[in-house]
């Protein structure tokens, strides 16, 4: 009998979930059929307490149901905890338990372009739920110093304020987008500003040895800016499937190489 795995989200067409989790399983021989699952905006509840009501093992969330996933689980972990979002379920003796994987994602797809992350100062552009999921991980990961540049900064300060507690070991810091400057290990575009086309600009007095881009697929002028000035770079497919073994771990105890699926 295989696995019943499901992602669920509004919309869920453009989920490449079922394909990388498929593949997972062949290189693995873990027998599993992996389906994508739409449910309504107000029907996310239902939707995923009828897949668990039928068999299923496990399930990911995207959007715009990550903060609904997280008020439903009975138990979290740390980093679930932290991003007050979840986009990883499962069942264990009866109690839906969430994490979130994002964060653990980008960690293992910068590790797997060789990028070293130990004792390393990085910027990270936005303020919004995708940085508050990836801070806690880059730390554990070694990260020593974190800036979180916004075009609101007020926003960026509220974040490290909710974060500063669960990462004591890093020095937490915030910079609007107009007061760019510094020198950085690692820039990471955790905007939507590829998404939506708006131009992000790299000062001259913002240095930086590589750029990663957390979106993927869409022209991106914070990485064509990056490009122009010779540093490596990365669009987020890396982080897309960094994730998802992140899941198929927790779910199958069994880990792919991310490197095999590049």
């Amino acid at each position: 009998m295989s696995k019943q795995f499901a992602v669920i989200g509004h919309p869920i067409e453009q989920s490449r979930s079922p394909e990388l989790h498929h593949a997972f399983a062949t290189k693995t021989g873990i027998d599993l059929t992996y389906v994508k699952r739409l449910a309504p905006l107000d029907g996310f509840v239902a939707s995923m307490e009828e897949f668990f009501a039928q068999g299923g093992t496990g399930m990911n969330v995207t959007v715009p149901f990550k903060e609904q996933a997280f008020a439903q689980c009975a138990v979290l972990t740390a980093r679930a905890q932290i991003a007050k979002a979840v986009n990883t379920l499962w069942m264990e003796n009866g109690q839906l338990h969430g994490d979130n994987t994002d964060g653990q994602g980008l960690v293992n797809a910068i590790q797997a372009l060789d990028w070293n992350l130990k004792n390393t100062q990085l910027l990270i552009i936005g303020a919004g739920g995708a940085t508050r999921g990836v801070v806690y991980p880059l730390v554990q990961a070694g990260a020593k110093k974190i800036v979180i540049a916004n075009r609101t900064l007020a926003r960026a300060e509220q974040l490290i304020n909710d974060l500063k507690e669960a990462v004591p070991t890093a020095e937490l810091s915030a910079m609007s987008l107009e007061q760019l400057a510094g020198n950085f290990d690692i820039v990471i575009n955790a905007t939507s500003a590829s998404l939506s086309g708006d131009a992000l600009v790299l000062p001259e007095a913002l240095q930086f040895q590589h750029a990663y881009e957390m979106a993927y697929g869409k022209p991106s002028s914070f990485l064509d800016q990056a490009k122009t000035r010779g540093v490596p770079t990365s669009e987020g497919f890396g982080m897309l499937v960094g994730q998802a073994i992140e899941s198929f771990r927790i779910w199958n105890t069994v880990e792919p190489n991310l490197k095999d699926f590049l």
